[in-house]
């Protein structure tokens, strides 16, 4: 029961991006830079994002020492060290567009706590260092053991803390935030509760089908190209894309900690685990890889075990001396492939994927949707 005004007016587009998480809406953005004049509509299914991008630390990293030599072992080199450069790149462009203050980046310090079990990784600092030698101007990675004593970690634990020069911190809220200020004023339309059944790809444009609840029947929205940026729950709305596995992330956050000896950011065992300073608090989230499999799903639920063990790792070796209470938990949902790279290609002529951040969408996120807009641009 449309009338002819909605149908003449207000379902025609020239890009539609499904998805309006970091990737979703840098990808709108770079699209009206590239074309100011060009209709642009993302659709969210829920009344704010759902994955990741509004439920992740914080990190604006680009991978420990540990988790890099990890990669390595997995991964050509070329390819591990073009990740490297796209998560900085990403970074940049981030901080470019929206600017330091509008996302609460500072650069407290980042480090990595190193155990008795990855010491044999400090052997490594100039190998990898080298390695990344070609685009950073600085070394990435140096021993930073006189700051130990002064954290408070538990030295029975924690045998060594590597520092890296090129990763901060911002604020996620406000990344959001201003991501999304940024769409309006340049002219993107964000449609929430908009739920696409599917999509199909014509040839010469492209439906993507959203279920309209009120009136119960189907809004058939059209553009020239469509780009997906879905992460973790691609599957649902095309079900053949391969290699897309969600991994849960579980995160707590502390009351506020009179004296708290320590600001910054810190990985440890390959980034697996991460915590940070926040207003006082400590944000401490990972522990995914105690249980792969329950943790491969996108249902928002709490891993009690998991739980636990951010619980216990905080009270013996991050506050050893000092109590806390548990303000907040919460879990996002992220994704992951048998390799780190993210999927950015074609599913069809007219339909592009720009999926599988591997838990690194802060960083990359920027840079993703400048390559997705460039696939996309109709010119």
């Amino acid at each position: 029961m449309l009338s002819y005004w909605e149908k003449q007016s207000l379902l025609q587009y020239d890009y539609i991006i499904v998805g309006s998480g970091i990737v979703g809406l840098s990808t709108a953005i770079s699209l009206k830079e590239a074309d100011e004049n060009a209709r642009v509509l993302v659709l969210e299914r829920a009344i704010l994002p759902t994955g990741a991008s509004t439920k992740n630390a914080g990190f604006a990293c680009i991978g420990s020492l540990t988790e890099i030599l990890a990669d390595l072992q997995t991964m050509p080199e070329q390819e591990v060290l073009q990740l490297v450069k796209l998560r900085y790149e990403g970074l940049q462009l981030l901080r470019q567009r929206l600017g330091d203050n509008a996302i609460g980046y500072t650069e407290n310090g980042s480090y990595e706590l190193i155990t008795s079990h990855d010491e044999w990784a400090l052997g490594q600092l100039d190998t990898v260092n080298n390695l990344l030698g070609n685009f950073f101007p600085q070394k990435a990675f140096t021993l930073a053991n006189n700051k130990l004593p002064a954290f408070g970690f538990n030295t029975n634990v924690v045998k060594a803390v590597v520092s890296n020069t090129y990763e901060g911190e911002l604020h996620t809220g406000k990344m959001m935030r201003s991501l999304i200020d940024l769409c309006l004023r340049v002219g993107v339309e964000v449609k929430t509760g908009a739920a696409v059944a599917r999509v199909e790809d014509l040839g010469t444009s492209v439906n993507v089908v959203v279920p309209h609840a009120l009136l119960k029947e189907e809004l058939i929205f059209s553009a020239r190209k469509l780009i997906i940026c879905t992460n973790a729950f691609t599957k649902q709305l095309l079900p053949a894309t391969a290699d897309v596995m969600p991994g849960r992330g579980q995160v707590l956050i502390t009351n506020p900690i009179a004296n708290l000896r320590f600001k910054g950011i810190f990985h440890f065992e390959e980034g697996y685990y991460y915590f940070r300073e926040l207003e006082g608090r400590i944000l401490f989230g990972g522990g995914r890889q105690l249980d792969f499999s329950g943790e491969s799903t996108t249902e928002f639920q709490y891993n009690n075990r998991i739980q636990h063990q951010l619980e216990e790792l905080l009270r013996t070796v991050i506050l050893p001396d000092t109590p806390f209470t548990i303000a907040d938990r919460w879990t996002g949902i992220m994704a992951f492939g048998k390799t780190k790279q993210p999927i950015i290609q074609h599913h069809s002529p007219n339909v592009i994927l720009g999926v599988r951040m591997g838990g690194m969408g802060v960083a990359i996120g920027s840079k993703v949707g400048e390559m997705l807009a460039e696939m996309a641009f109709v010119r």
